[in-house]
């Protein structure tokens, strides 16, 4: 499973800290008010209580045969309030049928019957109920039966409310820390940016630190680096560039002698002509791999563009190389805004490539799709590894199956420039599998029309 990214956890992390505050904010004022109102009306409850007790009282003792359920009935209990009397073990209520008399607990009923009031929260027909016990006499008993539904439906609606008050301020918080990510991860944006840059061949990218005074260490930090990885680069450029012009003159003089005897070679003896023939082709491998080196070292310089027919120029590599013109495929336009001798080395490398470790050409494809070209180049070989495809541009490097295609006689250099070519356009090197087996050589030049 892969781990979220920081802007996510930044956002859960905000919006997990609101919903936890707020719902300990929401149980809290939840609990302290619940308590509140079950307190405040079981107090005005019980003082109810103890008047209509006291009223009964006096009717129950006013006679000797008191009418229990008359004097009840002179009450004023509104309507959630239902009085009950307990005389004798006999019920008396405001009407012929109490309704009432059992769902008063036992429990209630025994610590009244000891001359003791109590009060007890009880739920009748799914309802919260509040019952008072208050003993008048020693066989007397007064029950007040209060109603809490009212309270009940009260205290649901308060829980919706700070429930939607909670999610409200979660998600809130959520939109807080979307904001907040965005403005600490801009930073870190602008050194992504940066870095994206200088893989792009950028190396003049830099960061301001006076844009973010706080992160001044890292931007300085930063910089330092890309100038010294820029610093590097130069070096190596100048000294590829150095060594290879230093190697061109004794190389052109080793090349002349090498012609000399290659020339002569009817007039050596048989391993004296096969030496000879090895002098010579190494040291146009060698000619080659300078070439190779100073091309990649001037590489840098951006592309000259200039309105040519990729078409035409295709057909005449094609012919450098014997190949026949029913190789190449057009789609669109034909002039493109390129540097053609970038376009030329570059299609010229691909061809090589095919020749050498591809089992030779099958297609190459022009197309230019509004202002982006497109170049392919398929071959008929085993493709290319899936291990290969990520290193196949770099400098010095060939397929694991170069060793056994082709003759071997290559530079190593041949791709990489490719890809040097294609990144001065703009444009990005890629290969991919060919449908049918083999391998396809992808060039996409951005912003190729004239």
């Amino acid at each position: 499973m892969s781990r979220a990214g920081l802007r996510v956890r930044v956002i859960a992390g905000f919006a997990a800290g609101a919903l936890a505050l707020s719902a300990t904010m929401a149980f809290v004022s939840y609990e302290i008010t619940r308590r509140s109102l079950l307190d405040e009306r079981e107090s005005t409850n019980v003082r109810a209580a103890y008047y209509d007790a006291a009223v009964v009282r006096s009717g129950i003792s006013a006679t000797t045969s008191p009418d229990v359920a008359s004097v009840l009935r002179s009450l004023d209990t509104g309507d959630t309030r239902r009085a009950l009397v307990q005389r004798n073990g006999q019920w008396y209520a405001r009407n012929a049928d109490s309704g009432i008399s059992g769902s008063v607990p036992a429990v209630l009923q025994e610590r009244a019957a000891q001359g003791s009031p109590a009060v007890q929260r009880i739920r009748t027909d799914g309802k919260p109920t509040l019952v008072v016990a208050i003993p008048i006499a020693a066989d007397t008993v007064f029950y007040e039966v209060d109603s809490l539904a009212e309270l009940d439906h009260t205290l649901r609606v308060l829980t919706i409310v700070l429930t939607a008050v909670a999610l409200g301020t979660a998600l809130g918080g959520a939109a807080l820390g979307w904001y907040a990510s965005r403005y600490v991860l801009r930073p870190l944006v602008r050194v992504a940016e940066a870095a994206q840059e200088i893989a792009d061949g950028k190396s003049d990218a830099r960061l301001d630190p006076a844009q973010e005074p706080d992160l001044a260490r890292l931007t300085t930090s930063f910089n330092h680096m890309v100038d010294e990885l820029s610093a590097r680069l130069e070096r190596d450029r100048r000294f590829a560039a150095d060594v290879s012009h230093e190697l061109r003159s004794p190389l052109q003089t080793l090349s002349a002698a090498a012609s000399v005897l290659d020339r002569r070679r009817e007039l050596l003896d048989e391993r004296s002509a096969t030496a000879a023939g090895l002098v010579t082709d190494e040291i146009a491998r060698f000619q080659q791999l300078v070439d190779d080196l100073l091309t990649l070292s001037r590489g840098d310089k951006p592309a000259e563009r200039t309105p040519v027919d990729v078409a035409d120029l295709a057909r005449s590599v094609c012919r450098q190389r014997g190949l026949g013109d029913d190789l190449i495929e057009v789609t669109g336009d034909t002039e493109w805004c390129v540097d053609r001798r970038r376009f030329e080395q570059m299609l010229g490398n691909l061809l090589d490539n095919a020749a050498a470790y591809g089992g030779g050409v099958t297609a190459v494809r022009l197309s230019l799709s509004q202002s982006d070209g497109r170049l392919e180049v398929d071959d008929e070989g085993p493709g290319v590894s899936p291990a290969d495809k990520a290193v196949i541009f770099d400098r010095f490097v060939r397929g694991r199956t170069a060793g056994t295609r082709g003759d071997g006689a290559g530079t190593g250099l041949g791709l990489a420039l490719v890809a040097q070519h294609a990144a001065a356009h703009g444009g990005a090197a890629d290969v991919l599998d060919r449908p049918g087996g083999g391998a396809r050589f992808r060039i996409d030049l951005p912003g190729c029309h004239p």
